[in-house]
């Protein structure tokens, strides 16, 4: 296999596996780590093939969402695809609790913000002992609510 296809098959593995709700938290996950190991050409070369189709619209959003956040810490282009996938009708927090809301509405990274999605970014950074200058890990312990 071709050194460059190596991230782009990574990327489609676990969005295929995401199609399957059961294992979908894990994935994303995995996917996240991925997504925030890649070096800009390695993201650039992994997210050129458009998403398959069978996720749930949840799913499809916080992918975009991620790929979206990794392209602005990377600075390089969103891929077309991510544009064709419309934001969650209803907002979805990663609380329950209201009084956690109006933190999760403030601090979730824009990429998410604009998909109608609402979590903690921060609880990665704290949970993962992240430093000022290492990517933010968005897929966190919110999956266990959603997904």
């Amino acid at each position: 296999m071709n050194m460059q296809a190596v991230p782009a098959a990574q990327f489609r593995d676990c969005i295929k596996g995401c199609i399957d709700s059961a294992s979908a938290r894990l994935v994303l996950a995995e996917l996240n780590s991925l997504l925030s190991n890649f070096t800009a050409g390695e993201l650039r070369d992994a997210i050129a093939a458009p998403m398959p189709s069978g996720l749930s619209p949840f799913v499809a959003n916080y992918i975009a969402a991620m790929v979206e956040y990794a392209c602005a810490q990377h600075a390089i282009a969103v891929p077309a695809w991510t544009r064709s996938i419309a934001p969650l009708a209803e907002p979805v927090y990663g609380s329950e609790l209201l009084s956690v809301r109006l933190h999760l509405l403030t601090h979730s990274p824009p990429p998410f913000r604009a998909r109608n999605i609402f979590i903690d970014a921060t609880l990665g950074d704290r949970v993962n002992g992240r430093r000022a200058n290492e990517p933010i890990r968005t897929a966190t312990l919110w999956q266990t609510r959603f997904l």
